[in-house]
């Protein structure tokens, strides 16, 4: 039997060397072809000084263990991650709402081979609006842009 997920709380800068740990265990964990692109140190370093200087950075907690994050900015999300254990248990819904609220629309990228991360923003209103081949990015991983719009109410 596992613990009690915490709501969503936003995480200061003293919180960026844990939440970039996060995407790297689901990026080894879900696309284990790009393990290892990046040091953990290069890792904490984007976090610090790209990350937290950019976006509003929240994460979900299950008792001391950080166990998802999102980062976003008007518009956009930058960075969303569960780690592979707390996946399906809700915590990239309540990170997701985090993001949504207040927003007219938000758009992120994926990666197109990454079908539960498109399951997952599929399911949640996210329409995926172009393809790319993996060229202008870092990683050379064919990508999925997906937009999300509020509906009118």
């Amino acid at each position: 039997m596992g613990f009690e997920l915490s709501p969503p709380v936003q995480l200061g800068g003293e919180f960026a060397d844990e939440a970039s740990r996060v995407p790297r265990a689901s990026f080894d964990d879900r696309l284990p072809s790009l393990a290892g692109l990046h040091t953990p140190e290069e890792d904490s370093w984007f976090f610090r000084n790209r990350v937290y200087r950019d976006c509003s950075v929240w994460g979900v907690f299950e008792r001391d263990l950080l166990v998802g994050i999102v980062a976003f900015r008007p518009a956009w999300i930058d960075q969303l991650y569960v780690l592979p254990t707390h996946q399906g248990r809700g915590v990239g819904a309540s990170l997701l709402n985090v993001a949504r609220t207040g927003a007219a629309q938000l758009s992120l990228w994926t990666f197109q081979r990454n079908r539960g991360a498109r399951r997952f923003y599929e399911k949640h209103g996210f329409v995926a609006v172009q393809e790319t081949d993996g060229c202008r990015n870092e990683k050379r991983e064919p990508g999925v842009l997906y937009r999300w719009v509020k509906d009118s109410e």
